[in-house]
Order: structure tokens, then sequence, then C-alpha cells
């Protein structure tokens, strides 16, 4: 429920709440807001009252509610085949008195799954642009709420109670109520925004509030991301319900998508023509379709100074490539940002062009809205070169693989370059799986393993990844015949269905998907 408080004779306030079944799942919150357009309106001469928070003024028009949808579409891929759409909407038209023309719309919509909201500016008849420079929005809960929080996408979880969470923390943040409810809070539809985390409030008990990464400059009409508010009854049904994510972006983009096909990879760490044919071979015999070159294979690949039209010398990159298309297998090649800022429109169609079927994007800028908005046109330039693309590393997924559904996967996840326990594995469906496929990174032979290899064939179909890395830190040679490795010959990685049966967050999980 969204309504208008008045806070004082001149100062009005957005606020919201949230229940599920009855139960309360966000108590009374503020949303909105803050904007700074002082620059654009002292640009053309206009002289409009400054209010203390841009919100202040804005007072209700209307409420109109929608038509509800109930539908279903298919995915290209996906954890499930058919995925359902059905929700109700209300819009809530805001605008100002004071001759600045400034309005505002709140489009929120209710799901099964939980509730989604955004904020929409409609086209401003003077605006050069707006400038956003804070989100307003917060999420109040009830006294003892525990969410499971990160400090970054590759970080340990740290089990905390609302009010000490005093550094911002990622998406999405999995909170378990005192009234047995569980709570995700994420986003959807975000490639022109920046990143936003939470934090608690230091003047509200047991609230986050919004963090901005950075300002957005927006040019009116405009939606902002979605905010996400999922519901359940048990862990696992937050999982089962991130379909409300894909739901939340735009339909598929590409109208040829017959090369985008999802699939196993393994890394070739030698970086050298005679090393990649023995992987190649090795793929080939278990059924592994993809071969990624890592870094080195250009260089320097950490400056701007590389160069990565041209291949090292010990690398026949073409007799590669073709050796690769005979054994019906794929090659691919991580590239730093440094050549991608440098030379990308430059390089994908030369890629594209030696046949190499995908990029691995590696430490790349993602968080301000500079960035955000460039690490999104990067993949839409790659689906005009027919590339795939898998991002590393702190990024984390809203939904962008729906419309560019050449983006097959990406990191944004503590997994096997960082050689977690099985406790933070068992962390990780309930609360980063939710945002979508995520690149862990499953290792076998190597002995800086924390965990059994058992529990390393489980993470393989636990962690959904369209592009499933295998044998990260291993090599051909590490095989001897170990009848177990039959498991990831047989690994599928893109499902008809899923269903989480059991499990808690640092207990355990037990789930089932189905192919076909």
């Amino acid at each position: 429920m969204f309504r208008q408080e008045k806070i004082s004779s001149s100062v009005n306030e957005i606020v919201y709440q949230v229940k599920y079944r009855g139960r309360e799942v966000i108590g009374s919150s503020r949303a909105g807001l803050q904007l700074d357009n002082r620059t654009w309106e002292l640009a053309l001469a206009r002289k409009i009252n400054q209010v203390k928070c841009w919100m202040d003024n804005l007072e209700v028009d209307s409420v109109i509610y929608q038509p509800a949808v109930n539908k279903s579409w298919h995915p290209l891929y996906g954890e499930r085949s058919t995925v359902r759409e059905a929700y109700n909407e209300a819009i809530m038209y805001l605008s100002k008195k004071d001759g600045s023309n400034y309005r505002l719309n709140i489009e929120v919509r209710a799901y099964d799954e939980g509730i989604a909201f955004r904020y929409f500016f409609p086209e401003h008849p003077q605006a050069i642009f707006h400038k956003v420079v804070g989100d307003l929005t917060e999420y109040t809960f009830s006294p003892g709420a525990m969410a499971w929080a990160e400090q970054w996408a590759q970080a340990p979880f740290e089990r905390l109670a609302i009010n000490d969470i005093k550094l911002p923390v990622e998406r999405a943040l999995t909170v378990e109520l005192p009234n047995g409810l569980w709570v995700a809070l994420t986003d959807a539809d975000v490639d022109d925004w920046c990143l936003t985390k939470f934090v608690a409030s230091p003047t509200k008990q047991n609230t986050l509030t919004s963090v901005m990464y950075s300002p957005v400059d927006i040019v009116t009409y405009y939606a902002t991301p979605w905010k996400v508010i999922m519901a359940a009854d048990k862990p696992g049904e937050l999982l089962e319900h991130n379909d409300i994510i894909q739901n939340l972006n735009p339909p598929c983009e590409i109208t040829d998508t017959d090369w985008i096909r999802p699939g196993k990879i393994m890394r070739e760490t030698t970086i050298t023509t005679e090393g990649a044919i023995a992987t190649i071979d090795f793929c080939a015999t278990h059924h592994i379709p993809y071969m990624l070159f890592d870094w080195q294979w250009y260089m320097p690949c950490t400056s701007h100074d590389g160069d990565a039209t041209k291949v090292v010398s010990k690398l026949d990159m073409p007799r590669v490539i073709a050796y690769g298309k005979e054994k019906g297998g794929g090659v691919w090649v991580y590239v730093n940002q440094h050549a991608l800022m440098k030379q990308m429109r430059e390089l994908f169609p030369l890629l594209h062009k030696w046949g190499v079927v995908g990029v691995k994007s590696g430490f790349v800028q993602y968080a301000s809205h500079r960035w955000a908005t460039w690490l999104h046109d990067m993949v839409r330039l790659a689906a005009e070169n027919k590339l795939l693309i898998n991002i590393h590393d702190e990024f984390r997924p809203s939904g962008f693989s729906r419309t560019y559904p050449n983006l097959l996967t990406q990191e944004g996840i503590r997994g096997n370059e960082e050689f977690p326990d099985a406790t933070h594995n068992t962390i990780l469906p309930f609360t980063r799986m939710i945002n979508g496929a995520a690149d862990y990174t499953i290792c076998y032979f190597d002995k800086r393993l924390k965990n059994t290899h058992a529990h390393q064939l489980a993470a393989s179909l636990m962690f959904y990844s369209p592009l499933q890395t295998i044998f990260w830190y291993d090599r051909p040679s590490f095989y001897q015949g170990e009848p177990e490795i039959e498991w990831f010959e047989n690994l599928q990685t893109v499902f008809d269905d899923t269903k989480v049966l059991e499990g808690a967050p640092g207990k355990h999980i037990t789930m089932a998907r189905r192919k076909g």
C-alpha cells in the first residue's frame, strides 16, 4: 500500500507498507528520490522555489488501476521453460503546483511472489536533464529480523540484525522475519542506472536505507529500475520464484538467436597451441562444448598498452579455432577492461571473423551510472557481432539476459576463486542465486578445495549458469579415469523446471531439476 502523509504544512512524504497473506513484510517506510536540478534551472533562467527535499512539495493527483495481467511466455533458456507472469498494477500520479512542471509517477505491481515498484518521470517540457542524487527508499522490518549480508559481490556472508548493517551490503539481501516469513530485496531492469546497496538507517530503528553508488543523470521521460520485495513462507520459495526478475525486464531484442547455445566450458591454462589442442580433445571426449583462453593470450592484458587484436606468438589461434570446430566445439577468449575500453568496436567484429564464439570480460567497472551503461552496451555490441558474453568479476545480474540472452552468465559470487567452505555454499542458493545465473567456476582436482568431490559435483547442478565452468583450476592431464566424471559429462546447464525441496541458509539445500 502506497499513500501520502503530511509531515508539516509544506512537507509531504510518500510512504508504503507490504503485507503477505496478512502478515507484515515491510512496515511503514519512506519512498522517493532526491534530485538536484539547480544547474539546468539556472541555465534556463527558471526561478523555481528550492525545497529541502525534492519530494517535499509533490502532491498526489490520482491513482489509476491497470487491467490485471495473467500470461505465460517461454524464455530462450532458463531454470524453467515456461514462465508465468501474473500481477495487478496501479500507478500513483504526483505533481508540483509551483509552476515547475515537475511530475512523478510511482508504478506498483503486486505478484504472488512479491511486489515491485519503480519511479517514472513523464516528459518535462523544459528540463535539459534531471540529476538524481539520492534514493530515499527505505525498508522497515519488525524487531528481530535477521539478514544474510555481503559487503561486496564476492564477500563472505554475515548474519546480522538490521541495525547492525553498518556498511552497505549487496542485493539480493535475504531477511528472515520473526513472524516466520522470508524476504528478499533486489532489483530488476538496471541497465541504465547505478549500483544500489542497503545500509542501516542512522535515525530509524530496524530500517534499511538505499545507497546509490553515483548520481544518475536522466532525460525524461524515464523509468528507474524496479525495486523488488519478494516474500515467501520458506526460503527455497524465494529461489523458485525468482522469475519475477525476468518478468520485470523487456522481452528479447535479438531476432536471430540460433547462435546462442548454453553449455559447459573448460579453461585452457598454458596459452599454447599444444595445450589448446589437448584441452579441445579432452572437452570433446567429455562432452564440453566450449574452451576458454583466459588472460595472457594477448599482452599486456591489464594495461591500456595491450592489443587484443594481436595473439601471443606461442598460440596459433586460427589453427586452434579450426580444430575446435572440427571437434564440434567453440573457443572463448578473455578480454580485460583496458582492451574493451580502447578497441571493443574494432575487436568484436574481428573476433567474430576469427570464429571466436564468446568473450569473458574481466575486471570491468559496473557500479557507477557511466560504467553500468557502458557494460550493458558492451553486451549489445557483442550481440550485433554474434558473440556470447560472460561478465567477471563483481557484476551481478538483474534480468538483462532476458533482453539480451547472449549474456549467458556472470560471476558476482564468492565461488572457487576464493575456495569457500560448504557452509558458505549452502547460503548462496537462498541469497546470491536469487539474482540469476552465476559463474561459480566449479573445480574438481584442486587440492585447495575446502569441501568434497561430491560437493563440487552437486554444486555444478545447484548453482545455475547457462555457461557452466567446470575443471576451473584443472588440466586434462589431471584426469585419471575417475568414473564419477561421468556426472560432468551428462550435466545439463539449462532446464525445463526447477524445484527446491527443502533447505535453509547455512544448513543444507535439496533441489530437483528437470530437463525434457
